[in-house]
């Protein structure tokens, strides 16, 4: 009876994992960058709007995958706490925004614009899960990022909520973008930053194994 019990309750456990699976949208731990690709269609299922205490524009509208807001809140509410100052400058961007953003960067950089600027469907930015952070003396520049309380403040903080640095110095993508943040789930992001790994030097198996505790 104890085995069969035992039997039962890995039935359970199976049918539970696969339940919270079905239900994640498995878009959201995929490796984009010049790999995977987001179809014009894809639009996260809910939005939240950032408040724009938080944003560089109080008069634009942030959007934030609704499901990952509550860790974005905490993160910023941190740095608050920390005085720490920093700003929100760019959440979700539709596929289309980001044609739009990459054809005005190529006709300004020409092919230099690829190595600062994802194709359409190629952003994180489209899953509605990466942020860009700015302070309010840098503004729009992002000119010296890296040099700022607030970088070193997600440094040694943003995994604790999920977040993660896409493009690190020497990634094989683009430019180190140190304002560029990827919500990962708390789990693969704290084991990124104990191991030092990169979130693009993973395989993407090992990375899909997260899936499960995305939200958690």
């Amino acid at each position: 009876m104890d085995s069969f019990a035992s039997q039962i309750g890995d039935i359970q456990g199976t049918v539970g994992i696969l339940e919270r699976l079905s239900q994640t949208d498995p878009e959201l731990l995929k490796k984009y960058s010049k790999v995977y690709f987001l179809n014009e269609n894809y639009v996260p299922e809910t939005f939240v709007k950032i408040p724009s205490k938080y944003t560089y524009d109080p008069a634009e509208d942030y959007l934030i995958y609704a499901k990952i807001w509550l860790f974005l809140r905490d993160l910023l509410i941190a740095t608050e706490n920390a005085g720490i100052d920093i700003q929100i400058i760019s959440a979700y961007r539709s596929f289309g925004t980001q044609s739009g953003l990459k054809s005005s960067y190529t006709m300004i950089y020409g092919s230099g614009a690829n190595e600062f600027s994802a194709d359409q469907g190629y952003s994180e930015h489209q899953l509605g899960t990466a942020v860009d952070f700015t302070t309010s003396e840098i503004g729009v520049t992002f000119l010296n990022f890296e040099k700022t309380p607030a970088y070193q403040w997600l440094l040694g903080n943003a995994y604790k909520y999920g977040f993660i640095l896409s493009y690190p110095e020497g990634n094989q993508y683009y430019q180190f973008e140190p304002w560029h943040w990827r919500f990962v789930g708390r789990a693969l992001a704290e084991k990124l930053h104990q191991e030092g790994k990169n979130f693009y030097d993973l395989d993407q198996r090992e990375i899909d194994q997260y899936l499960i505790s995305f939200f958690d």
